[in-house]
């Protein structure tokens, strides 16, 4: 489970991010990244549409996203925030299949910096 400091809440920040971040596609998922000037610890958002199944569907897909993140916050610089997208592809996708995704995607907007 994500913290409460790590997790992005305001309709701001998640517009902030989306509008203003780099971004990285792949099959399931479209990762924002942007950089916190002020620092911090890295902060994530998630964004589920309807488009992607019911809610039941929606709430595994979204549980499984940050399960995932919750795993790479210790590998990522401080002041990061991410905003993953999941595509409808991502209500099927193994776990596995979206980890791998999500951590490439992430590790391909870090490296960019």
């Amino acid at each position: 489970m994500l913290a409460s400091e790590q997790r992005i809440t305001s309709a701001d920040d998640y517009k902030r991010v989306v509008r203003r971040g780099r971004r990285s596609v792949s099959a399931n998922c479209v990762t924002y990244q942007l950089m916190n000037p002020n620092g911090g610890t890295p902060r994530f958002g998630f964004i589920v549409a309807k488009t992607v199944g019911n809610a039941v569907v929606r709430n595994r897909v979204r549980r499984r996203m940050k399960a995932i993140a919750h795993d790479l916050a210790p590998e990522l610089p401080p002041g990061s925030e991410f905003v993953f997208r999941a595509l409808p592809p991502a209500a099927v996708a193994p776990f596995a299949e979206l980890k791998t995704e999500l951590t490439s995607s992430t590790a391909k907007l870090v490296s960019r910096r």
